[in-house]
């Protein structure tokens, strides 16, 4: 059995851990070992008994808990987990003719706390979030291969931007396999343009796909508004599915040079129209009744609790803005991948944002992140991404029905 550096943790944490939770905070450690940042290491009570065995890296999550059984982390487990997600995801059947891009792995929802592997047809994406994780990416991409094969032909690594800075500093974001930066994928049968320098996070938000496919039922013969429309996946949809006119909104020029790419896929650029422009600023100026369909999908307001006050007030604004602007009977897409707005919390802003705009709504779905992002039970803090679906009844004032 391999020896690892040990680190003791405080009585008052057994419980969290016993409960399967995969953090160990800075907080409940007693003391170490000397450990550098990325180092495997187990943990042991107070008196002794092992716990679990993880990843070290000196900050507020000091351990990310990569089993709870005492195993050695070879090239074997490595295989073991990933061949695990991935036979998840054949099971789930979204990997088809139709659609050939999907997480692979979802960190903590896989058992791998730190790491993001997203498919692009013959390119794979990897992200790491914890140093431990990217010192592990040889064993990781010889996993990879054995497992996906010829299926795919480039492993990109695409973890500087979300390693600490000074760790991140030395990478650069690159193939560590084949040579494609950028690819085309199929999802649900429509086709989208990859650019993985060029495109946030891994390159495209794949969590959002079930979302994407019930606007399309709410599209035809509609107007539709997408804002923070990143690369066009909601604008794609609406259009494949027959509305009459699509407007996509971004303050970023970017992406809308990466969305006018994927507009030129699906030859209907007659019926759209993009915008580089701030979203606020463009709601306050428009009549209100031009749209049937307005898509709020604004990057996290807030990417810590220090931020959660002022992403409350910007979640509510945006929103309100877009209940004010819509046709009676008009349908809103709202949501927040903001993780520390929980779900109650966010279908309150979005309740405050209804009274404030003088709308009466329906909620006639909640949604969430696709089964590729599956979340692990015992690590609720998984489900980040929350979405409500609105109908606007009427004009009539909500404080005159209080």
């Amino acid at each position: 059995m391999t020896h690892y550096p040990q680190l003791k943790i405080k009585d008052d944490r057994l419980p969290a851990i016993q409960r399967r939770h995969p953090w160990i905070f800075s907080r409940g450690i007693l003391k170490h070992d000397p450990i550098e940042d990325g180092e495997i290491v187990e943990i042991i009570s107070r008196k002794g008994h092992f716990q679990a065995i993880g990843l070290y890296q000196n900050g507020s999550i000091m351990v990310r808990v990569l089993t709870f059984i005492q195993e050695a982390i070879n090239d074997e487990f490595w295989l073991d987990k990933i061949k695990e997600a991935y036979d998840l995801r054949i099971k789930l059947g979204i990997i088809s003719d139709q659609t050939n891009a999907y997480r692979l792995l979802h960190g903590e929802g896989d058992g791998l706390p730190g790491l993001v592997v997203d498919i692009y047809a013959s390119v794979a994406v990897i992200q790491c979030h914890a140093i431990g994780m990217h010192r592990q990416l040889p064993a990781i991409q010889r996993a990879l291969e054995k497992i996906l094969g010829d299926k795919v032909t480039t492993i990109y690594d695409k973890s500087k931007n979300t390693l600490p800075e000074k760790y991140g500093s030395t990478l650069t974001n690159r193939p560590i396999k084949g040579t494609a930066t950028d690819t085309e994928i199929l999802e649900n049968g429509h086709r989208f343009y990859v650019d993985l320098i060029t495109g946030q996070k891994t390159g495209f938000f794949l969590d959002q796909r079930d979302n994407r496919a019930i606007l399309s039922r709410f599209s035809k013969n509609k107007t539709v508004l997408n804002l923070y429309c990143y690369t066009g996946g909601f604008s794609i949809y609406a259009l494949e599915a027959g509305a009459k006119k699509v407007l996509s909104i971004d303050a970023s020029k970017t992406a809308i040079a990466l969305l006018e790419k994927n507009i030129a896929l699906t030859e209907q650029s007659d019926r759209h129209e993009s915008l580089v422009q701030d979203v606020n600023r463009y709601l306050k100026e428009i009549p209100v009744g031009v749209y049937d369909t307005i898509i709020v999908d604004p990057p996290a307001f807030a990417k810590s609790v220090r931020k959660k006050h002022n992403a409350i007030q910007a979640y509510k604004r945006v929103n309100s803005m877009a209940l004010q602007k819509l046709k009676p009977g008009g349908t809103l897409f709202t949501f927040s991948c903001s993780q520390v707005i929980d779900q109650q919390l966010f279908y309150n802003t979005i309740t405050a944002a209804a009274i404030d705009a003088g709308r009466n709504c329906r909620v006639i779905r909640h949604l969430s992140q696709g089964a590729d992002h599956p979340v692990n039970i015992f690590h609720p803090e998984g489900k980040y991404l929350k979405g409500l679906v609105l109908v606007v009844e009427d004009t009539r004032k909500v404080d005159r029905l209080l």
